[in-house]
């Protein structure tokens, strides 16, 4: 599945009319609220660990949010990809995919982190090769 691609906007286009309730750019906050949950729980998480689904077809159980996040990640995509493709802030996605943790509808694969130091005579002699060039 392709990710959904973004219109490009001529400078002619006017934006649309901003209803007057609107706080902010971040949008309708009632409507986060109703997404997130009352809790807030969180996994922990970040915007460059792996998301990926368990299964594409998602339960009947599920909601729009979590439906659009089990087709997007069939393929392995980041939590930052994930929040930007469904516009949705960070902290939104985190809850949404702390729920499908949970529930196992999705499997989180943190970024490689090398601990150990490389070994300095590596170092060296990739430093004494470069300087002969």
């Amino acid at each position: 599945m392709t990710p959904p691609r973004r219109h490009r906007r001529t400078p002619q286009d006017d934006p649309p009319p901003r209803p007057a309730g609107k706080q902010g750019a971040g949008g309708n906050p009632e409507r986060l609220y109703v997404v997130a949950g009352p809790d807030g729980e969180r996994a922990d998480i970040d915007l460059v660990t792996l998301i990926v689904a368990r299964s594409p077809d998602p339960p009947p159980s599920a909601t729009p949010e979590q439906a659009a996040l089990l087709r997007l990640c069939a393929a392995p995509l980041s939590v930052a990809e994930l929040s930007a493709y469904l516009s949705l802030p960070f902290g939104v996605v985190t809850v949404l995919l702390t729920e499908m943790l949970t529930a196992e509808l999705v499997q989180a694969r943190s970024s490689a982190v090398r601990e150990a130091l490389p070994d300095r005579s590596l170092l060296e002699a990739v430093m004494h090769g470069l300087q002969r060039l």
